[in-house]
Parts: structure tokens; sequence; C-alpha cells
């Protein structure tokens, strides 16, 4: 172990710095994502039906390019760790230019097949929806380099730390992307282009403005000036974090969207509910998506240093900051759900569904989701990406699709059903991570097993 790295790497200031920011930005999301569907309600249902379609292929898009920021983000941490910033910032230029091939061919590949895309996704879909849905889907792709910046430079910044940072260009992003909706909708009539035009936009600029902020030389990690030079050695690391997790989350969104199909032959009441309850469950968990993001920050500055004693400590720490807030939140969820449901407008019989999904997720989430979700990012930090992805996609087809259809249609608890299939999902993930910790094999893949041997 490196002698100089007794020291905390992490003060609980320095925590709270990079955790407080990172909750606000969380909660801004969800929050702008509720105004942008009461906005685009106004359009009309062929609209919302267009845009929420898309969405699917949107975050789908968006999980592929923030596992290769994540990469980045985890690679540039090692470096932090093991102090050896020249190097730090030579990934980071090399997650730039590597972002950028990325959305730029997502986002050509995305306009090229988007009228097939639409159709394997999603069938026949009737000709003012799929209208809809192309205008808002070809408008998106060109936002894919946009966003695939963004989210490496994010992640750059979380990297050193700063997440004050990305949460001030996020408040920015998202008053123009409302501030443009409104404008776009309301005052030129522009249907559903109004809605993804202001997301292409402020997508642009929140880029631009954080490319700008990483040309500070003063920083730990900055775009160095020069010529580009491909370090095929450093964009391999990256490959190697951002590949499994990239494939790990754009498996877990097919799985929703094959979870949602599975729901949509249940009727309008167990959709209705449905949709409701997954709007309410994002709000038990805004602590725990943070968390998630820093332990990649804090896990990887440790592995970094080559401190065990440290990703030990620093793991329970994060998973406990993460367990009482969540709790606290469900709690003050179930207290007061009544009146949120009644704000939907719902019949008597969604209500008491939605009620019984909500109990289901939020109550299990208290004790599963953090062991589910935030502590693999324990390993993948460590390097241990392809373990992660292998246990998340067999889970996810094992149990949240194999026993949503057994479960849901086979037995016939519809809605119910699915959601005892996602809890079961949880519980499998459970006992591979904490398992896999138990074993050890993060060790050798985090380099701790060879420093100890030096």
């Amino acid at each position: 172990m490196n002698q100089e790295t007794t020291k905390q790497l992490f003060s609980g200031r320095d925590l709270r710095k990079l955790i407080i920011p990172l909750i606000f930005e969380q909660a801004l999301a969800i929050t702008v994502g509720m105004a942008d569907t009461m906005m685009i309600s106004s359009v009309g249902e062929a609209a919302v039906s267009g845009v929420s379609l898309v969405d699917m292929i949107n975050i789908l898009m968006f999980n592929i390019m923030a596992a290769l920021a994540t990469g980045g983000a985890v690679v540039t941490s090692q470096f932090l760790g093991a102090r050896r910033r020249d190097e730090a910032r030579k990934s980071a230029v090399q997650l730039l230019y590597t972002v950028i091939f990325a959305g730029v061919t997502l986002g050509a590949l995305t306009v090229l097949v988007r009228r097939p895309m639409l159709r394997l996704f999603f069938g026949r879909i009737e000709a003012d929806v799929m209208e809809s849905a192309l205008i808002y889907l070809t408008i998106s792709a060109f936002s894919f380099p946009f966003l695939a910046v963004y989210n490496a430079c994010a992640a750059l910044f979380r990297s050193m730390g700063n997440s004050q940072i990305t949460l001030k260009v996020s408040i920015l992003i998202n008053l123009i992307n409302v501030a443009g909706n409104a404008v776009c909708i309301f005052g030129l009539h522009m249907g559903t282009a109004g809605v993804a035009i202001p997301s292409l936009i402020s997508r642009a600029v929140g880029s631009i403005v954080l490319y700008v902020l990483l040309r500070n030389p003063e920083l730990e990690i900055c775009f160095l000036k020069g010529p580009f030079r491909p370090d095929l050695k450093t964009v391999k690391k990256i490959l190697y974090i951002g590949i499994p997790s990239g494939v790990e989350n754009g498996i877990f969104q097919l799985g929703r969207v094959l979870v949602v199909s599975i729901i949509s032959g249940f009727g309008t009441v167990q959709i209705a509910a449905n949709g409701v309850a997954n709007n309410l469950d994002s709000v038990g968990i805004i602590i725990g998506n943070a968390v998630n993001l820093a332990m990649i920050t804090v896990i990887g500055q440790c592995v970094g240093a080559g401190d065990e004693k440290q990703i030990r400590f620093y793991t329970r720490r994060l998973l406990l900051i993460t367990y009482i807030p969540t709790v606290i939140l469900n709690v003050v969820v179930f207290l007061n759900l009544n009146w949120i449901l009644a704000l939907y407008g719902l019949s008597e019989e969604t209500t008491r569904l939605a009620r019984t999904l909500i109990f289901i997720h939020n109550g299990c989430a208290c004790a599963l989701w953090p062991l589910s979700f935030t502590f693999p990012n324990m390993l993948r930090a460590c390097n241990d990406v392809r373990y992660t992805m292998v246990v998340s996609i067999v889970s996810m087809f094992l149990f949240r699709i194999g026993f949503s259809y057994l479960i849901g249609v086979r037995l016939g608890y519809g809605a119910i059903g699915v959601w005892i299939a996602m809890v079961l999902d949880w519980i499998c993930r459970v006992i591979c991570f904490l398992l896999r910790y138990a074993g050890g094999k993060w060790r050798r893949l985090a380099g701790l097993d060879l420093q100890l041997t030096e």
C-alpha cells in the first residue's frame, strides 16, 4: 500500500460537497421532467404518445453515452488517486474524442434508420403518433454529440469532486429547456418540434459551457492544448469500463421496454397505475441515484491510491449515506401517499392498484435498492465490470422478464406480479454482488494484490 495514502482521501465535508449538489441535480431532473410532460400534454395525445415512445429510445442512447463517461471517470479518478495528474489530463482528452465519435455515430445511425427503428420497437403505431415520433427522434438525434460531450465533461468534474459546477450548469440548461418549451409550444405553436428544439439547444449550451470550463489549466483535470494524438492504451481502458456498462445499461433499458409491453396487455387501469407508480418511485431513490455517481469518484480514487482499507471504509460509508435518507424519503412518501395520488385524479380502482405498487417498490427499496444499484458501482470502480454486466443481464432476463410473464401473465397477478418479479431481480443482484465482494476477486482486478507483492 502507498504510505502517502494513510490520510483519508475524502473528509465528511468533501463528501457533502460532492453528494449534495448531485442530489439537487437529480431532484431537478425529476421536476423538469414533470413540467415537460405537462406542457407537451397541451399539444395533444398523439404528441404525448410520440414523445413518450421516443424517450425510451433516448434513454437507451443516453445510457450508452453515460456508460462511456463512467469509463472515463473511473480511469481519471484512478489516476488522480495515484497522484498522476498529467496522465489524468491526457485521459480526459482521450475521453472527449471517444465520446464525440460515439455521439456522432449514434446520431447519424439514428437519423438513417429512424423509421424502421420505431417500427421495430413499437410495431404499427398510428400515423399521427408516428409523425410526432419521427419529428422528435430526428431532432433528438442531432443532440446526441452534445449530450455525449456534456456527460463526459460532467463526469470529469465529478472525478475532481466538484459536482457544484455540474449542478449550476444543469440549472442553466433546464431553465433553457423549460423556457424554450413554453415559448415554442405556447407562443410559436410548434407542436412536437417545440419540445425537441429546446432540448437540442439546452444540451448544446451545456456541453459548450462545461467544455470551456475544462479548458482552465488550473484545474486538476483539463483539456490540454495541442494536436490530438490517439492513445489506444488509454482508450482501451476507458472502453474496458464503458462497453460492459453500456451493454448492461442498454439491456436494462430494453428489459424495461419489454416489461412495459407485458403490462400494456393488462388493460388501461393497470397501465395507468403502473405509470403513476413509476413517477412516484423515483422520488424515493433520489439519494441513491446521487450516491451512485459519487461512488465512482470516491472508490476510483481509492483504487488509484492502492488503498484497500479506504475502499472498504468508503463503500460502507456511502452505503450508509444511501440507506438512511432512502428510508426517510420513502416513509415521507407513504405518509403523504393519499393526497399525492389524489392529485392525479384517477379512478378508485387505479388509485388502489397504484398504492399497492408503490408500497411494493418503495417498501422493498428501503432494504434492497442500495445494494442492488449503488453497491455494484464500487465493483465497477475496481474494474470489475464484466461480472456486474453478466449478473445484471442474467438477472434481468431470468427474474424481471421471465417471472413477470410467469407471475403476471400465467398466474394472473397482472402488474402486481410484474413488480414482485422486479423485487426478485433485486434479491438476485444483492446476493451475487455481496458474494463477489466477499470472494475478493475485485481486489486483483483493482491491482491491489499486485501492489502487496511489490
